[in-house]
């Protein structure tokens, strides 16, 4: 599990809290239960994503991963914690 000074130190942040346009790296996972189902939908460690829209009271997200546009919850992308590509580039 990634405590809050590791997310600040490798500008880690959760899919869930990316806007329309931004892209990231899937570093890993909050909760196991949910993380077996979005690795079999292509998040796995390492893969470039970018969150394509979202819904006009938040739920659910569109995100491009692995060739094709993945909707989800947006409960599940909290639990996908990513690398910030912008704020990674900022330090």
């Amino acid at each position: 599990m990634v405590d809050a000074k590791q997310m600040a130190n490798k500008a880690l942040t959760t899919l869930s809290d990316l806007k329309p346009g931004e892209e990231a790296v899937v570093d890993s996972f909050c909760n196991e239960d949910v993380s077996l189902k979005l690795m079999e939908m292509g998040l796995v460690p390492g893969e470039r994503i970018s969150v394509e829209r979202i819904a006009p009271f938040g739920d659910p997200i569109a995100v491009w991963v692995s060739g094709y546009l993945l909707s989800m919850r947006k409960e599940s992308a909290a639990s996908v914690i990513v690398v910030d590509r912008k704020k990674k580039e900022q330090l």
